[in-house]
């Protein structure tokens, strides 16, 4: 008996299918600084597993053992950057009971165009304690006041800017305003929420995040907002970074973040420890692209995230984000 020869036919279309999942999976693991197209392709790794299990089953059908072992690996890589496991030390970090639990949400509001009623709306429906608003302008802030924001959380730190650069934080607890992260294109107000009554409880700091995003000339501004960010000097206490990352796991630029770039301290994606960074949160409306996950809620290794969910809002391209942050404190 002999082996059946590879089939053409099956071998070519499964090289087709490989070659971009190749290139894309080339661009994920070297580490140097890749120019703008290939930052862009980089959100949309995830995407790239379609044309992986393609290549496998077409390489299977070839029957031509070394396409089938290449198609396997890319793969393999794929499914594991789907899935990264949680960092380390980070089970270890909630040995204890919680502390303190508070329900935050950020949403970007594209240009302040994001309806206050719906924010509103939904800042009652999912009992939200911390918001972010990210491009918030002057106008977005009167109208949230006039849906009645500041009746639940009547304590705030706002930037109201023009078009993209405003940021703001609404609290049911207490505020003090730490100022902003420096050198940034964007406004990313740095806060500090007294939790429990009367103080008792831990301050936790907030950072309403919003980076460039790496389009035309702004990736040296993007990689320069992801610096700026590192250079914070956040404390030791409980930290929660939130709102538009512009940026997903599969860009290193995040992906040092979180493994220690804030000030040294390693840090958790909540929607990835809770099993949906799959979830997307952009475009909502009006680009004819792949969904991307570019909202995070990023917090420190003492807070641990649940109830993860995702939000479309009306008059804005990006979904709200919105978790329950159990804060431990040893």
């Amino acid at each position: 008996m002999t082996a059946e020869r590879p089939k053409p036919v099956f071998r070519r279309l499964a090289g087709l299918a490989a070659a971009p999942v190749a290139g894309i999976a080339v661009v994920r693991a070297v580490p140097v600084d890749w120019p703008v197209l290939a930052v862009q392709l980089l959100a949309f790794v995830p995407w790239f597993t379609v044309p992986a299990a393609a290549a496998f089953g077409l390489a299977l059908a070839s029957r031509s053992r070394p396409l089938q072992l290449v198609t396997a690996v890319l793969l393999a890589v794929q499914v594991l950057w789907l899935f990264p496991p949680p960092p380390a030390g980070y089970a270890a970090a909630h040995a204890g009971p919680p502390s303190v639990q508070v329900k935050a949400m950020a949403i970007n509001a594209e240009l302040g165009q994001a309806d206050a009623e719906g924010i509103v709306d939904l800042v009652r429906e999912q009992r939200v304690e911390l918001l972010t608003v990210e491009e918030y302008t002057q106008e977005l802030a009167d109208r949230l006041a006039d849906a009645g924001l500041q009746a639940i959380l009547p304590y705030q730190v706002a930037h109201p800017r023009g078009r993209a650069a405003g940021a703001a934080v609404y609290s049911s607890f207490p505020l003090v305003d730490a100022g902003v992260v420096p050198g940034t294109r964007f406004t990313m107000p740095v806060v500090r929420v007294a939790l429990g009554a009367a103080g008792n409880g831990p301050d936790l700091q907030v950072v309403a995040v919003h980076t460039l995003a790496p389009v035309g000339d702004g990736l040296g501004q993007w990689r320069s907002d992801f610096a700026a960010l590192g250079r914070a000097d956040p404390g030791s206490g409980p930290l929660l970074l939130a709102g538009d990352f512009n940026a997903t796991l599969d860009h290193r630029e995040f992906r040092t973040l979180l493994a220690g770039g804030y000030g040294g301290r390693p840090l958790v994606d909540v929607a990835a420890a809770a099993g949906s960074r799959l979830v997307f949160t952009w475009p909502m409306r009006g680009y004819y692209l792949p969904g991307v996950t570019l909202d995070h809620l990023v917090t420190s290794q003492d807070i641990r995230g649940s109830s993860y969910s995702v939000h479309r809002l009306p008059g804005t391209d990006h979904a709200a984000v919105a978790a329950a942050l159990e804060i431990h404190v040893r």
